[in-house]
């Protein structure tokens, strides 16, 4: 798969999403705003956009900036890999962004990790 970035906003956000072990990594750069969540949100979904995939790592270590629209992308995604027994886990926030993920109670809903590795094996 390869990098999907706003073409009007040019190094200041990106998605990339692969498979990982069976896992949907989707490696997210830049600042996650109104303006992207569009393409967040089709980089949550599987290739085809038909089948959700079941199990996904939100690889936000790259995010300097989140508002609402990020957290509503996030818990529309949890919602629907949870209703096929699946998960969403979030790896390596930066302090601004998982104090923000704290504040609104998003990490006691979907599980934040300090770094891939640790929410690919948790």
């Amino acid at each position: 798969m390869s990098d999907t970035q706003k073409e009007d906003r040019p190094g200041r956000f990106s998605v990339r999403p692969e498979v990982v072990d069976g896992v949907l990594v989707v490696t997210v750069h830049g600042e996650i705003d109104h303006d992207v969540k569009d393409t967040l949100s089709q980089a949550l979904t599987s290739e085809d956009g038909m089948t959700p995939p079941v199990r996904i790592v939100a690889d936000l270590s790259g995010v300097t900036f989140m508002d609402s629209s990020g957290i509503n992308v996030l818990i529309t995604a949890h919602r629907r890999v949870s209703q096929t027994q699946g998960w969403l886990r979030i790896a390596g926030a930066q302090e601004s962004v998982l104090r923000l993920l704290q504040m609104v109670g998003v990490d006691t809903v979907i599980p934040c990790h300090p770094t891939l590795e640790q929410a690919l094996n948790a």
